[in-house]
């Protein structure tokens, strides 16, 4: 559905530049769209709130940063993907290492020897010779807590989800510990250099709005000349987003990003079959597609929906499809 003649924006002599903003897996297969046309600049800023998983028994062990999403990310963007996926995607089967990824011990290592994450991180981007820059959001420590409507705070992003459901108490609002963490200069300076601002896709309040959450990104965002633009999620998710709407997904971001600041809004508008739903219909959620109501709405926030078939369904999976989407940002970029 044709919703979008932009103009053209800036762009730098050699390619548009493009920052993605966000976390989780959703995150690292937007990257690899993107990668397939190597004329953009992509900068992508992770969060680090992540706590669960190999990522959490480093950050508990060794008191570094999670480097799951940033591995994820770095790998998306790897000239050897195929290779260096197999190595630093791989899970030891035995032993104390059970359960424990490579790439996760590759990062701890350049950690320790550089003695700082931010530059283990671009040590990692040296060697894989990657196609763009992954910046984490933040050199903090910081742990990410939720408020639930019935009062209660929940502490670790892998807790909040498991709580929601537990207590059927959706999350009233999401806040860092400690409070004012700082963003890396280098997070900053990318979003102001950028031409477009894509924020997801992503689980909402646990790999997006993270982001915003560390000082002066928000502010950033606004302040940048780039495009912004928004990728709602094409199902909602249990212990985050249940029941939610299109506009509602889009007040949440601007609940911490702040009103008038998002112009364009992508929405996947294939509606699935019932049995490839299945599965996610018993889990209790459901597909995010935009009502005659949300599109009103929309209009009135000043953020204009675009929607097209977002999504590859793959093994009873439904995800983004990083290609389709790669497509509408750059036709953005270019004024298509």
């Amino acid at each position: 559905m044709d919703y979008y003649h932009p103009p053209s924006v800036r762009s730098g002599a050699d390619g548009p530049r493009i920052v993605v903003i966000g976390g989780g897996t959703g995150l690292s297969v937007l990257l690899r769209g993107l990668k397939v046309n190597g004329d953009n600049h992509i900068s992508a800023i992770v969060t680090v709130a992540d706590d669960g998983g190999g990522s959490g028994m480093l950050r508990a062990d060794l008191g570094m940063l999670p480097p799951g999403d940033v591995r994820n990310c770095i790998l998306a963007l790897a000239d050897e993907e195929d290779i260096m996926e197999r190595l630093l995607q791989y899970r030891f089967r035995g032993g104390r290492l059970k359960g424990q990824n490579m790439g996760n011990l590759f990062l701890a290592a350049l950690t320790d020897i550089y003695g700082d994450f931010e530059l283990a991180v671009e040590k990692l981007h040296d060697i894989l010779r990657i196609k763009g820059k992954v910046i984490p959001v933040t050199s903090d420590n910081v742990t990410l807590c939720a408020r639930l409507e019935n009062g209660r705070v929940v502490r670790g992003e892998s807790q909040i989800p498991h709580a929601v459901c537990r207590m059927n108490s959706p999350i009233r609002e999401v806040f860092l510990d400690p409070s004012g963490a700082r963003p890396l200069q280098s997070a900053v300076d990318a979003i102001m250099a950028a031409d477009m601002i894509v924020l997801g896709p992503g689980s909402l309040y646990s790999s997006i709005i993270p982001n915003l959450l560390v000082t002066g990104i928000s502010d950033a965002i606004q302040k940048a000349g780039g495009m912004k633009v928004l990728i709602c999620n094409v199902m909602t998710q249990a212990g985050e987003t249940d029941g939610y709407s299109v506009t509602d997904y889009a007040r949440a971001i601007e609940r911490y990003l702040g009103e008038h600041v998002i112009e364009y809004i992508l929405i996947n508008d294939h509606i699935c079959r019932d049995e490839e739903l299945r599965s996610y219909t018993d889990a209790g959620t459901g597909q995010m597609c935009a009502t005659e109501e949300d599109r009103r709405e929309l209009k009135e926030m000043g953020i204009i929906p675009i929607e097209s078939n977002l999504i590859e369904i793959s093994d009873g999976t439904v995800r983004h499809d990083a290609g389709r989407i790669a497509n509408i940002i750059l036709s953005l970029i270019h004024g298509a």
